[in-house]
């Protein structure tokens, strides 16, 4: 159990916490909101113990372990599996020592230790991490150096799931990732066995991860069971209430200081004035609720161009070599809403440059209305800002004919106002830095506006009003994105790439997210329906069920084989003879890669059978 109890901390004189106060039991999935700035990192500084409390206590179970991705994994020469495997300090130190150790009893424990930590079955693990994250078995072999820096937050990401720490606390852990990888990592997070605290502002994550939101408000935390949108109707409701008793009271304060104005000096009114002047002194006042500052996007609209905007026959693109994707064959018009799907490496951004024109058709024809204008924006643009640069300065150079007061208008349409627009680049947040793409990418009025990844470093109250401004608007949309509240709330229509082709994806987005959930299903090809085979006989069944107990009988014996050799193997004395202990180390080895073969085989059998019986 996590327990924060009356905690106060400041950061240059400005309080972030005053006597907060949380528990979070053992096991739970949190998500941790506040608004921007309201000190969310700090607290995970604060519970790793990098920062000193000014007051107030902290307390973990002993021995607990915290961890986090604090960094991303650094270019080194190392696999990436080895990556992941050595985040388990623990197993590695072990594994290290069980090769120098020479003392039996020591070994023993080192094996039971190895055996309780269930060493022997990490290197799986850690491959499914990773291949859940985006790695397949092929780039899980080679060395970090081959990816770039927000392949290789993957990584460390991996690596601190592998670890599984006893209290796991992430911070915007779905930035670096796509639809898939995000999915993937609600469904891990779900079945995570230990405690869970999660900064985020991905909607989807924050309602089917979690199962409490730990709010910051007013220096304060407070534990909220439920996702986001059951804390988000808890809120307005609470606020809607607060702010009623605010105006009632306000009322009633201007009621008794007007009587106490009319009669406070006359003589016969005197003593109901006074009391009234009492009432007033002991009422507590009630604040009306902050309200958030509007946050807003605004697109500038585009002239309406006849149908197609864009269309595409048999078109091929690529880069350089063998094509990525081929025999497109697409048409786009300005009133299409639509969402790209598929897994990592598919193309889905290569298909955007290509729309985008930053790529060229290899072959085929890609066809486009000869006034359209394309607005463009991906997650590299917001690194190629210029940071020493203002944001007044970047939308100036592409509109150096407008006054200063129309550009400040431009940029406080995208929520930055005269402070951020002064502000050079380098001091903006990452959410500041994203809205200023937005801008210079919508700067023209495009009537096709390609978005990939646009809610990364985007805070919720951000991408509410990104939904809003993309819904009104009147252009074409094309959307990758990890976030799924976002895709079902402007795509109108979903293109599947996939298999260097791009289709219409018949399903909606839950259908599309439990076949991802679901495993493999999504990359096995569609097969022709199939006659429908004939009932097995009598003889067939008993058959199949001969086989499946044949199976369960070779499992226990295995199973016993198993326990019989872990007994030894846990001798001390037996590692007085280290070329016996060899030898029996060997044959646990293939007890258990028998019991493998053996469970698979049983599988086999048995979903023959409940075929058969169906």
């Amino acid at each position: 159990m996590l327990r924060i109890s009356d905690i106060t901390y400041a950061v240059e004189g400005r309080p972030l916490f005053e006597g907060a106060t949380a528990t979070i039991p053992e096991g739970h999935k949190v998500g941790l909101v506040g608004r921007n700035g309201a000190g969310k990192t700090t607290l995970f500084r604060i519970l790793r113990g990098e920062l000193a409390l000014e007051s107030g206590e902290i307390s973990l179970p002993a021995r607990a372990r915290i961890g986090g991705v604090a960094q991303e994994v650094p270019s080194s020469a190392t696999s990436l599996i080895d990556t992941v495997l050595a985040a388990d300090e623990e197993r590695a130190d072990l594994l290290a020592e069980a090769e120098a150790a020479t003392d039996p009893h020591r070994i023993a424990e080192i094996q039971h230790r190895l055996t309780d930590i269930d060493a022997w079955s990490a290197e799986g693990r850690a491959s499914a991490i990773l291949k859940g994250l985006g790695f397949d078995t092929e780039a899980q072999a080679r060395p970090c150096s081959d990816f770039s820096g927000g392949w290789r937050m993957r990584v460390a990401l991996a690596g601190v799931l592998f670890a599984q720490p006893d209290l796991l606390l992430l911070d915007e852990p779905t930035n670096y990732l796509d639809l898939e990888g995000a999915l993937w990592l609600e469904s891990y997070l779900a079945r995570y066995p230990h405690t869970v605290i999660i900064i985020s502002h991905d909607r989807g994550l924050l309602n089917r991860a979690v199962g409490s939101i730990l709010h910051l408000d007013n220096r304060k935390l407070t534990l909220w069971s439920g996702g986001y949108d059951l804390f988000a109707r808890q809120m307005a409701e609470r606020r809607a209430v607060q702010a009623a008793e605010a105006k009632k009271q306000e009322a009633r304060r201007a009621h008794l200081q007007s009587f106490v104005d009319r009669f406070r000096y006359k003589a016969s009114k005197a003593v109901q004035a006074q009391s009234r002047i009492k009432m007033l002194e002991k009422m507590s006042p009630i604040t009306a609720p902050e309200d958030a500052a509007k946050v807003v996007f605004t697109f500038p609209e585009p002239e309406e161009l006849s149908p197609p905007i864009i269309t595409m026959e048999g078109a091929a693109v690529g880069y350089g070599g063998p094509p990525v994707l081929r025999k497109l064959s697409l048409r786009i018009d300005q009133d299409d809403r639509i969402a790209l799907l598929g897994r990592n490496g598919e193309g889905k951004s290569t298909l955007s440059k290509l729309l985008a024109g930053k790529l060229q058709a290899e072959a085929g024809s890609i066809t486009r209305a000869s006034k359209l204008r394309i607005g463009y924006f991906a997650q590299h643009q917001v690194d190629e800002l210029h940071l020493d640069e203002t944001p007044l300065d970047h939308i100036r150079r592409l509109r150096p004919n407008e006054t200063p007061a129309r550009l400040r208008a431009r940029l406080a349409g995208f929520g930055l106002g005269a402070d951020q627009a002064a502000t050079v680049v380098a001091k903006l947040s990452g959410g500041q830095k994203a809205r200023l793409s937005l801008l210079l990418a919508t700067n023209d009025a495009p009537h096709l506006l390609i978005l990939d990844e646009p809610t990364n470093h985007l805070d919720i109250e951000s991408r509410e009003a990104l939904v809003e401004a993309l819904t009104e608007y009147s252009g074409a949309v094309i959307l990758v994105s990890h976030d799924m509240h976002l895709l079902s709330l402007v795509a109108d229509r979903l293109w599947l790439v996939k298999g260097g082709a791009v289709t219409p994806y018949t399903g909606d987005l839950e259908q599309y997210r439990k076949e991802l959930l679901a495993g493999d299903d999504t990359d096995k090809p569609v097969e022709k329906p199939k006659e429908k085979a004939p009932r097995p006989s009598r003889d067939a069944i008993l058959a199949l069920k001969a086989e499946v107990r044949k199976c369960e009988e070779r499992l226990a014996k295995l199973n016993e084989m198993r326990d019989k050799l872990a007994v030894k193997l846990a001798r001390p004395e037996l590692y007085e003879r280290p070329e016996e202990a060899v030898i029996w180390q060997k044959k646990y080895a293939e007890v258990m890669d028998g019991l493998d073969r053996a469970e698979a085989l049983w599988m086999a059998a048995a979903e023959k059978l409940e075929a058969a019986e169906a």
